[in-house]
């Protein structure tokens, strides 16, 4: 059974900084991508993150520069390092792993910045 549980999020002042992981198991074949959404009140989910297996790297543009994910494949971890955090970045943050066809989620973290 594939399971995805994200940890590190929480509550910040603007500026600082938050690095949310998370690690997966029972996944059976390589992956392809891991990725970092974000869903805030009222909006929709949108991609913050991705990282593909041969470490090709994409970012919504709102977070260019301040965030940067990563991936270390012998712990099955993904992470979001987040620098210079806005109060526009309160979300919860949700993992996601690609795997041939199929498509994972974590059950997200909540990450909170005040002004």
């Amino acid at each position: 059974q594939v399971q995805l549980v994200e940890s590190g999020g929480g509550l910040v002042q603007a500026g600082g900084s938050l690095r949310p992981s998370c690690a997966h198991s029972g996944m059976l074949f390589s992956i392809n991508t891991m990725g970092w959404y974000r869903q805030a009140p009222g909006k929709q989910r949108e991609m913050v993150a991705t990282i593909t297996n041969g470490w090709r790297t994409n970012y919504v543009d709102s977070v260019k520069g301040r965030f940067t994910i990563s991936r270390d494949n012998a712990k099955n971890t993904v992470y979001l390092q987040m620098n210079s955090l806005k109060p526009e970045d309160t979300a919860v943050y949700y993992c996601n792993v690609v795997q041939s066809s199929d498509s994972y989620w974590g059950r997200g973290t909540q990450v909170t910045v005040q002004e």
